[in-house]
């Protein structure tokens, strides 16, 4: 039960998220599925509460002593994520938001993608559905990926 609640507690940390829980899981042997449904729950418990507040959050404390630099920093982040976003989708915003909270790479989770949607006045139903898809997608990697899957189509093809 322990080990589950570490999985949970993992996909919820920013940059990590269930990017980082589910190779936990599997190096501690516990079962995919379950892992995974903990993994998705812990990574989205956190969106509703980034796209409601997040924004505002760190725009107020942007210009604070001790808090500046790393609000600021998670500002140009999230818009720079998003202006990439926009640039690169044009109409296709949900599917690009997406893709970019699904493809498992440093930086592009639910966090940066929720922020990235508000950021971009991205209605509020429509981010968070295009956000659970992207983390349904990337859990589905990163289980494929930390169960060897990858690695044994490759050697099929070596």
């Amino acid at each position: 039960m322990t080990h589950y609640l570490i999985v949970f507690l993992i996909s919820m940390v920013p940059l990590i998220e269930l990017r980082g829980a589910i190779p936990y899981a599997v190096g501690f042997h516990l079962p995919l599925l379950p892992s995974y449904v903990i993994a998705i729950i812990g990574n989205m418990i956190p969106v509703p509460i980034i796209y409601l507040f997040a924004r505002r959050v760190l725009i107020w404390g942007k210009d604070k002593p001790v808090i500046g630099k790393f609000f600021t920093f998670c500002l140009e982040k999230g818009e720079k994520g998003g202006k990439k976003l926009q640039a690169k989708a044009g109409r296709g915003l949900f599917l690009a938001l997406m893709l970019f909270v699904g493809i498992p790479l440093p930086g592009t989770g639910a966090w940066t993608g929720t922020l990235a949607a508000s950021l971009l006045d991205m209605d509020f139903k429509s981010s968070v559905i295009a956000v659970l898809l992207g983390v349904l997608l990337a859990g589905i990697i990163m289980g494929a990926a930390s169960a060897g899957l990858f690695g044994a189509v490759g050697a099929m093809f070596a």
